[in-house]
């Protein structure tokens, strides 16, 4: 698949057959094999039914407050943030072969996300007091993250990322690879071969961010004849698509951007090489921006 700025930019989407649904991503949509994911809307009182199949889920609530009853168990009170900006998310992790409703308690918004598996694992509810806080980068490189599904965790595939990036400020940088998979000679992981969807938030209506996709000589997209340069301007609830390559963002001055990351690949890991070209920069922080952490 050729990917272009008109197909690796994905926005909201108009449906009249479900209007409750703000966007979405499949695996026929990208040209990919694993991430589909759907951002969603519910009115108080209203309910959303869902069936995981064959692979394994998680639910990401946005804002809002949400019940959630399934064959597997039953949660309540799941959410409560008026914002992204508030606070970390709640995350339920639900295993292949689930049937579930969700019921809003308070109108809100939530993310839904699945990728095919072959194992069982139990379900799994991440509190926002649980998800581990850190501040990656330094200078105006700065960014907080929120590991809601980080690598290491009791799932197969899924990794699920909160990030917050300041006004002006840089993130994904300097731009990392994680589109072959490499082992060490002692069968360590040096990189995974991961899909990738970021999915946006900014904290005022008309802001935006800037994201750059693009591969080198390395990536198999460009060795096929397929490569990728794809600058897109992200704005609150598209979405943006890493098939392959290099993909730094930056956050228009004023503005803080949040970004939902989804991976699944290879391996349940975030192992990465960065640009080879840009890496020199790590070495040059000599502070980490005050404005983090948000929370």
């Amino acid at each position: 698949m050729q990917y272009t700025p008109e197909n690796v930019l994905v926005r909201p989407t108009s449906d009249a057959s479900d209007p409750d649904l703000i966007l979405s991503v499949t695996p026929e949509s990208a040209g990919w094999d694993y991430i589909s994911l759907q951002a969603r809307r519910l009115a108080a009182g209203q309910t959303w039914q869902f069936e995981s199949g064959e692979c394994e889920l998680a639910f990401v609530n946005l804002t809002g407050r949400y019940d959630i009853t399934s064959n597997r168990g039953s949660w309540s009170g799941i959410g409560g943030r008026s914002s992204v900006f508030e606070g970390a998310a709640h995350a339920l992790y639900l295993p292949r072969r689930t049937r579930f409703t969700v019921t809003a308690v308070e109108a809100g918004e939530f993310a839904v996300t699945w990728v095919p598996t072959d194992q069982d694992h139990d379900p799994w509810l991440i509190r926002p007091q649980d998800v581990p806080i850190s501040i990656r980068g330094g200078d105006n490189a700065s960014r907080q993250i929120n590991d809601l599904l980080p690598p290491g965790s009791p799932v197969h595939r899924l990794v699920l990322v909160e990030v917050y990036t300041p006004s002006g400020n840089w993130s994904s940088y300097p731009g990392h690879k994680h589109d072959v998979h490499i082992e060490d000679a002692d069968g360590n992981l040096v990189e995974a071969d991961l899909e990738e969807v970021y999915f946006y938030k900014i904290d005022r209506p008309e802001g935006y961010a800037y994201q750059r996709v693009y591969t080198d000589e390395h990536s198999p997209l460009h060795q096929a004849g397929y490569p990728i340069d794809a600058l897109v301007r992200a704005e609150d609830n598209c979405a943006v698509l890493v098939p392959e390559g290099y993909h730094p963002v930056v956050s228009a001055p004023g503005y803080t951007t949040y970004y939902l990351n989804v991976l699944a690949g290879s391996a349940q890991s975030l192992a990465n090489q960065d640009d080879p070209r840009y890496a020199w920069v790590k070495e040059t922080y000599k502070s980490v921006d005050p404005r983090l952490p948000l929370y």
